[in-house]
């Protein structure tokens, strides 16, 4: 069996991890390339974009994948819209394997929001100082809010950062809640915006804020494209020992 597993997060190593450990299974993982130093992945590994639903549909029929796990980050939106479009097109079955959201706990101030657009205009009334924790590609929404000191953790550094005020800091998962309570003080950081990602990787940030007593601007995942769904390695591997239907208009 060829799987196709499209990665870029704990989860899909940890998938590819498990398939390099089974007979009878090839992984081929893809990643988009935004981040340059990437985890290891075990089984063949391509880096860059498909172009587009065409060019799945064409890699997907070139190297006879059998099934696509698309383990991809919960808010790769784009990502999983063509991965249903091209696997349906291919007649090719496929699971999204998308881990499990946070939930709320006694004592959490989150304020969840449709979109970056929306967590722009709230900023200014919540604090001073915020951490974000946010991707790359997000920060544009941000440009212009020179009131708020924006203090931005992520992996690699930005192109540009959205104000002149500011600060960039380096960060990978995980976290300790010690060090991100340590982080939330160092900075005076009275707001934390994220994006509803889950995982424990990173999930101390928002028990820091619930400890520390501030406001998490959260903004929600977008709803997944149609099709089957699991939340864990386990259970990607269970779909994988399963014969599948063959999707609508295969041939048999």
């Amino acid at each position: 069996m060829r799987v196709l597993i499209l990665a870029g997060t704990a989860e899909a190593a940890a998938l590819a991890g498990a398939c390099a450990a089974r007979r009878g299974i090839e992984s081929i993982c893809s990643l988009a390339g935004r981040i340059r130093v990437p985890g290891p992945l075990p089984g063949e590994l391509r880096v860059g974009g498909f172009g587009g639903v065409d060019g799945l549909v064409e890699f997907l029929e070139a190297r006879t994948i059998d099934r696509v796990i698309d383990a991809t980050h919960p808010f790769a939106a784009q990502m999983a819209s063509h991965a249903e479009q091209a696997c349906r097109r291919a007649r090719v079955p496929r699971l999204r394997l998308l881990r499990p959201p946070w939930r709320r706990r006694p004592g959490d101030r989150w304020i969840e929001v449709p979109d970056f657009a929306e967590v722009a205009r709230r900023l200014r009334g919540l604090g001073r100082r915020a951490l974000l924790t946010v991707g790359q590609r997000d920060l544009d929404a941000f440009t212009g809010i020179e009131d708020v000191r924006l203090l931005i953790r992520t992996i690699e550094p930005p192109a540009r950062l959205p104000t002149a005020t500011s600060l960039w800091l380096g960060g990978r998962g995980p976290f300790a809640l010690e060090d991100e309570l340590a982080l939330l003080r160092e900075h005076a950081i009275d707001v934390l915006v994220t994006k509803a990602s889950g995982g424990e990787a990173t999930s101390a940030k928002l028990a820091a804020a619930r400890a520390l007593g501030l406001p998490v601007l959260m903004v929600r995942r977008p709803e997944p494209p149609p099709g089957p769904l699991v939340q864990s390695v386990a259970e990607a591997l269970a779909w994988l020992d399963e014969p599948q239907p063959c999707p609508a208009g295969r041939s048999t």
